[in-house]
């Protein structure tokens, strides 16, 4: 996949995703009201015009939600002027407009962007990885951010984010539901009640599949344009080496938010087995600094 037609792919998977969450939400709920022995099409119906007006809102705030989850704060020129000036630099050669730049009080070392397009983005970076880093370094970092924001990716992740918090929200409501509830005896039909409960349990584990699934790609294309940007890989190469050696607990990440950062911030856990590669938003650093080291 080149550039070109990773940009008009995520345009296009923008509004396929966000139609899918809405025929998703919708069908959960009615099956749900009708577990617990409500009338389905009215909750349906509610859910449809909720999830519909949840897709519009992603679209356009989904930014707004991943900085406010994360504590970021917005920064001048004269706070972190190397900081700025790298993304300035970067940007002039890319031919993109500036995004915002943002800092995370955060020790451990890592960077996002975030928005809708370029001309409504985001970069941030932890004060760990701006005190962590030289220039070359930064500047492979950011790179890697600014070739998510040219590529579309900030879309496209920044509202899978987003719907994948809102269907585990929803799974959630059920499940607490169904034990508080007065327990509708046999009120809820039974075939539904089976259906519910497997799609409470099923669908949050969908939803980080795709998630992770989408993240994953993005992730090689990211490194392979930001070295096209910089020229340097060697810079983005030595950046990722001293991610994957440190082992700082980051303070403000989420799992909802995970696939949007250069390295998956759990991976300080250091869990390794099946279920945790299966899940994991990110490739592993080690391959990608082989192939980094390979350009």
């Amino acid at each position: 996949m080149n550039i070109y037609s990773a940009i008009s792919a995520n345009k296009n998977k923008t509004w396929i995703i966000m139609l899918l969450f809405v025929l998703v939400i919708t069908t959960m709920v009615y099956i749900f009201s009708k577990a617990l022995g409500f009338s389905g099409y009215g909750y349906a119906g509610i859910a449809l015009i909720i999830a519909g007006l949840t897709s519009i809102g992603s679209y356009y705030y989904s930014d707004k939600l991943v900085l406010a989850t994360t504590g970021a704060k917005e920064i001048k020129k004269s706070d972190y002027p190397r900081y700025f000036r790298t993304v300035e630099n970067l940007c002039i050669a890319a031919g993109l407009p500036i995004p915002k730049v943002y800092v995370m009080d955060e020790a451990s070392p890592n960077a996002f962007a975030t928005g809708r397009d370029p001309k409504h983005a985001v970069v941030c970076t932890t004060t760990g990885l701006l005190n962590m880093l030289n220039d070359a370094e930064l500047e492979g970092v950011i790179g890697h951010e600014l070739s998510h924001i040219r590529n579309y990716d900030i879309r496209v992740m920044g509202i899978v984010a987003i719907l994948v918090g809102f269907v585990a929200i929803l799974s959630d409501l059920f499940i607490r539901a169904s034990f508080y509830s007065d327990s509708r005896e046999n009120k809820g039909n039974t075939i539904f009640l089976i259906l519910a409960i497997v799609f409470a349990i099923l669908s949050p584990i969908a939803a980080i599949l795709i998630q992770t699934a989408i993240s994953r790609k993005r992730e090689y294309l990211a490194d392979a344009s930001g070295v096209l940007l910089t020229r340097y890989p060697e810079g983005l190469a030595r950046a990722l080496e001293k991610l994957a050696k440190d082992k700082t607990a980051p303070k403000n990440a989420s799992n909802a938010t995970a696939h949007l950062f250069i390295e998956n911030p759990f991976d300080n856990r250091k869990v390794k087995n099946f279920f945790t590669g299966l899940f994991n938003t990110h490739p592993p650093l080690e391959d990608r600094i082989r192939i980094l080291r390979s350009m």
